[in-house]
This record gives C-alpha cells, sequence and structure tokens, in this order.
C-alpha cells in the first residue's frame, strides 16, 4: 500500500450509474483528495444507453453509445472504460445506498450479513434499492478481493429526536421501523463539513434537485428533515407527490380502480413539476416556459417555491428561529429566480437577498445586514463517499 488510495464511488440511480475516482491520502496536514475520473452509464434499460468518462479537468476521455443495457452490463462497459486508461488500481469501492433502515447510521463494510439486511428492507424504496443490490452483487463477482463500503444516505438523520421520527401511528409499527428516516444525508453532511465553524446556530439546508429534501440541524446536529419513510416524501419535487392527504390515494383505489403499481407510477414518476406542468420536470425548462407565458408551467413554479417557502418556515419553528439558509444540489444551486422566489416572503425570518449576488451564484446572496445568512454551497456526494471509504477501509479518523 503506497501513501495514497484509489477509491471508486458508485451512485445508482433508477436508469443511470454514476462514478467517480478519487486519489485519496492521510499526511501530516490532513488528508489528500484529487478527483481522477468522473463519467457515467446513462439510459441503462433503454433502447439506447451512453457512457462518458472525463478527468478531472473535464476532457473527455470516452463517449459513446451503447445498445440496449442493464445494470450487470452496465458495471461491466465502466470496469473496462475505466480499466484502459492509466487510472492506478481500484482498492475500494464505495455506494450510495439510499436507505440503510433501522439501526445504520455510520458506513458499513459490506459483507453477506450487511447484504441480507439490506434486502430485508429494500421495499422502502423501491425505485433505488433493487438497482443498488444488483450493483453491489455485479461488482463483488468481477472484482471479489475489493472491499465495498456502504454509505447509507439516512444514516445522517439517525440522531434526529424521537419526536420528529415518529409517525402519527400506533406503537407497534414504529417498533416495526415505520417511521420518518430522512434522506440526501451525504448531501448533507457535505454541506455542514463545507461549512466548518459556520455551520454553528440554527440551520436549516435546502437540498433541492430531482428530488428534494430539507433539513434542520441546531449547531451541526440534525433535528427534523421533510422526507419520511421513503424519499416519495416531503416536498414537491421533480415528478414525486411528496406529502398530500392519504385520503386521495384511498379514493383513487375505491372510485377510480387505480391499483398498487398505477398509485406508485402516480406518486413517484407522474407528479410533481412534470404532473403540474403538464410537460416536464426540468426546472430550467420550465423557467423558460413560463417566460414565454406557460400558465401550467408557471404554476408548476409557484407551488414549488410556496412549498419550499412554507418547508423552510416550519423548520425554523422546529429550530426556534433561524441564523443560516443554505441552498445546494441542482436547482438550489443554479436558479437564481427560484431562489428569489423561495425568500420572498421569509423577511419575517431575517432573510434578505442581495439580487446582484443571488443572480451570480455568489457563496453568500444575503444582504450585510440580512440577520439570516444565506448561501450556495456546491454539494458532493460523491468525495463524501469517497472520505467514508477511505477512513473505514484504511483508517485515518473521521471522515469530516
Amino acid at each position: 500500500m503506497g501513501d495514497t488510495q484509489t477509491i471508486l464511488c458508485v451512485n445508482g440511480g433508477s436508469s443511470s450509474l454514476k462514478f467517480h475516482v478519487y486519489e485519496m491520502g492521510f499526511g501530516d496536514v490532513g488528508r489528500s483528495e484529487q478527483l481522477l475520473v468522473r463519467g457515467a452509464v446513462e439510459g441503462i434499460g433503454h433502447v439506447k444507453g451512453r457512457i462518458w468518462f472525463a478527468d478531472g479537468q473535464g476532457t473527455m476521455l470516452v463517449d459513446r453509445l451503447l445498445d440496449q443495457i442493464q445494470f450487470e452490463g452496465a458495471v461491466d462497459h465502466a470496469l473496462a472504460a475505466l480499466s484502459s486508461g492509466s487510472l492506478p488500481s481500484i482498492e475500494a469501492i464505495g455506494h450510495r445506498v439510499v436507505h440503510g433502515g433501522p439501526g445504520h447510521r455510520a458506513p458499513r463494510l459490506i459483507t453477506l450479513d450487511v447484504m441480507n439486511e439490506l434486502r430485508d428492507h429494500a421495499a422502502w424504496a423501491p425505485l433505488h434499492m433493487p438497482v443498488i443490490l444488483t450493483v453491489i452483487e455485479a461488482l463483488d463477482a468481477r472484482r471479489p478481493a475489493i472491499p465495498q463500503v456502504a454509505c447509507f444516505d439516512t444514516g445522517f438523520h439517525e440522531r434526529m429526536p424521537e419526536v420528529a421520527k415518529r409517525l402519527p401511528l400506533p406503537g407497534k409499527f414504529y417498533d416495526q421501523g415505520i417511521r420518518k428516516y430522512g434522506f440526501h444525508g451525504l448531501s448533507y453532511e457535505y454541506v455542514l463539513a463545507a461549512l466548518g465553524r459556520e455551520a454553528a446556530g440554527r440551520l436549516v439546508v435546502a437540498h433541492l434537485g430531482s428530488g428534494c429534501s430539507m433539513a434542520a440541524c441546531l449547531d451541526g446536529e440534525p433535528v427534523d428533515t421533510t422526507m419520511g419513510m421513503t424519499p416519495a416524501g416531503g416536498m414537491m419535487m421533480g415528478t414525486r407527490t411528496g406529502d398530500m392527504d392519504p385520503g386521495v390515494l384511498l379514493y383513487l383505489l375505491r372510485e377510480w380502480g387505480y391499483n398498487e403499481p398505477m398509485l406508485d407510477r402516480l406518486v413517484s414518476n407522474e407528479s410533481g413539476l412534470r404532473g403540474v406542468s403538464g410537460k416536464t420536470s426540468d426546472m430550467e425548462k420550465l423557467l423558460e416556459l413560463r417566460a414565454t407565458g406557460d400558465a401550467a408551467a408557471a404554476m408548476a413554479v409557484e407551488m414549488f417555491c410556496y412549498q419550499a417557502r412554507k418547508t423552510i418556515g416550519s423548520l425554523a419553528a422546529a429550530l426556534g428561529g433561524l441564523d443560516k439558509l443554505v441552498f445546494t444540489a441542482g436547482i438550489g444551486e443554479n436558479a437564481p429566480f427560484v431562489r428569489a422566489l423561495i425568500c420572498r416572503g421569509l423577511e419575517h425570518l431575517g432573510v434578505n437577498l442581495d439580487p446582484a449576488k443571488n443572480k451570480a451564484n455568489s457563496r453568500i446572496i444575503s444582504t450585510k445586514d440580512s440577520a439570516c445568512k444565506v448561501s450556495v454551497i456546491r454539494t458532493n456526494e460523491d468525495l463524501m463517499i469517497a472520505r467514508h471509504t477511505h477512513t473505514l477501509v484504511f483508517g485515518g479518523g473521521s471522515a469530516i
């Protein structure tokens, strides 16, 4: 083993696999971190797919179309592409595991027992967990000597108080693990690490992407979050409903002839920004359509920002006030109009944006005299996976 180790980070989605390769090391002045390669296999399960890889400076190394493939084939293509270059040998593999179930707070080396535990609660994140399990098994079959690590997106929220984790159901359900878990934990961990001492006080982090959630933290400790037992809960998202009246689903079952698969598609794939606009879940496209006078697109954007504004208010209530607000993820980092519309009406919480700084996507976008400091921080879940994997496999202290 040399002074540095090479870590492969894997992040599986419903039809894609994202890969990042980091060279990590421990030294006298702390951890060294260098991105060597990033890429993805996209369009998995579709008629045509694509594989691409770029180096740490963004130079494209591989970019080609693929015939229809499944996840095992995507793993083969990715490993072949990574082996064809001049990269050092992979020494450990880290995975973003969406649902850790009860009791999984810290990252774990993946063993047969851990795999069985993950299978036991795969139904709690049906869009994500089957993919993750398939990819872990495929990598183990092809690279059995390389240790693999599960980094749980739910782990960050395990420290929330019970009053925030419990659902208003009979206690027997809580005892069986039916409760709020929260997600995007790796993103929240990264943001808190990036803030450092600035994370002190009453903080709300808004992770706004295709999936959306928010987390309330007090002096760096989680207090509450929006997503629930599954990633379908919380605020309105790209294609997911978020929280809604459960009676609506019962009504659709009883009166409209919906069944479980139909409800699953409605809640997870056909609602949110896509459902309200009737066109797309892409915020950038919705803002373009809104500018042309598209009423449905305008309503989708307005609803999204209205729900986000209400969510920030409710989390501020859980914290007893608000000292800092952070926007992150695709929409949070890149949509000044959306940030401005969300913050309009939060002046009573001390939120005052500087329009020029907001438009420029500056690190600090609030005015100098704003009682609540508002920031934009580019998240990096994959680097967080690399840190956790490096720490667990090779030692060297905290991942943060």
